[in-house]
């Protein structure tokens, strides 16, 4: 009996749960730019890292750091016009921008699909509102046919009421006129 009962809620579970997304169950054919192997995960982490405070305030502390090291001629490996972190930005820039764009375009599809499923779950939202609609306005007809049957019930009985009573003083004047004569 236990084992039917939790076999019964597992499949409402399931059954719950595939309800709240039968509007992604369309769109699970999209796949993005990168798929949804680790070096789109990685590419994306990355990306989002790019515009972290600690990012910023760490490559700032870094080139900050490079540039007194070298203006201090504390080494004389990257001299007064910095080439080398000239360089750097640019090959951080070069690997950077790519890696963004293809982060930008999986968070577009994923936004795209999200407004398609959105879009169809308040069309399916509005088509049950209009069934409700209709369901209550015939059960109000429904409602305005059953009032206006009661009232015609209503008044054959009062007519049929004051008929029996008319019948009923009739018959007792009749009874009485038979008796007294």
């Amino acid at each position: 009996m236990s084992s039917n009962t939790s076999q019964s809620s597992t499949s409402k579970r399931a059954a719950a749960t595939s309800h709240l997304y039968r509007f992604h169950t369309p769109h699970l054919h999209l796949q993005s730019v990168f798929g949804d192997d680790w070096f789109a995960l990685k590419a994306e982490a990355f990306a989002r890292f790019f515009g972290t405070p600690s990012f910023l305030i760490g490559q700032t502390v870094i080139v900050a750091s490079w540039i007194l090291v070298n203006a201090l001629a504390l080494t004389t490996f990257d001299v007064y016009p910095f080439i080398l972190l000239n360089l750097t930005f640019s090959l951080q820039a070069a690997y950077a921008a790519p890696l963004i764009l293809l982060a930008q375009t999986r968070q577009a599809d994923r936004d795209a699909a999200h407004t398609r499923t959105d879009a169809e779950h308040w069309e399916d939202l509005h088509r049950a509102s209009e069934e409700r609609a209709a369901i209550a306005a015939r059960q109000t007809a429904l409602l305005v046919e059953m009032v206006e049957q009661n009232t015609q019930l209503t008044e054959s009985v009062k007519a049929l009421t004051e008929r029996v009573e008319t019948l009923t003083l009739d018959m007792h004047k009749a009874m009485i006129t038979a008796r007294s004569d």
